[in-house]
């Protein structure tokens, strides 16, 4: 089976050349972003949130998704990486970009119930996870990235995916499924 994605974000070349360009090389992959696109379908209306903007390939592939009336706040702490992704993807109404570090966007949210979260950066996943499972709606999707070795990981890295992994079934208002896929994948459901 051919699992590449079928289909790609129309700005998705012009992020992955920029990303490039800066020497950025922690965009989510192809297989990962066609997941998300899928996922954030199931969402209309629903009010979707990242953490962890990067350049913005992973936000190309959710409005890839998004169904009109739903909404993306895509948060990221450095603003010239958030400036690439603005710039490419900024037209569309449906994405508000936020220049902030998680952790404070997490101490001071007060919007919506999420409908899904898709979290690329420490906080919401190897730190305040309880925090943003709260945040979730029943029903609500839990998806993180890059829990396989990736080349961008620092020595000890790994031991914080380890601990993230065997300490999962400790929240029990989130059914998650692991999986060996793509960069390493969590889904999960907030029950």
């Amino acid at each position: 089976m051919d699992d590449r994605p079928y289909f790609r974000p129309a700005a998705l070349d012009a992020l992955l050349a920029d990303a490039d360009r800066l020497g950025f090389a922690m965009s989510c992959e192809d297989r990962t972003g066609s997941l998300l696109a899928t996922l954030a379908a199931s969402k209309p209306r629903g009010h979707l949130v990242e953490l962890g903007t990067g350049v913005g390939v992973g936000a190309s592939w959710l409005l890839h998704g998004m169904h009109p009336d739903a909404r993306l706040t895509s948060v990221e702490m450095d603003p010239a990486h958030q400036a690439v992704a603005a710039e490419h993807l900024g037209h569309d109404t449906r994405v508000s970009f936020v220049s902030a570090d998680a952790d404070a966007w997490l101490d001071n949210y007060a919007g919506p119930p999420l409908a899904l979260a898709y979290v690329d950066c420490r906080p919401g996943k190897f730190h305040r996870l309880d925090d943003l499972i709260d945040l979730l709606e029943p029903g609500g999707l839990y998806v993180v990235d890059d829990l396989l070795p990736q080349p961008t990981w620092p020595n000890d890295h790994q031991a914080r995916v380890d601990s993230f992994v065997a300490h999962l079934p400790e929240h029990s208002n989130l059914l998650g499924t692991v999986a060996t896929w793509a960069s390493g994948l969590l889904v999960g459901t907030r029950i």
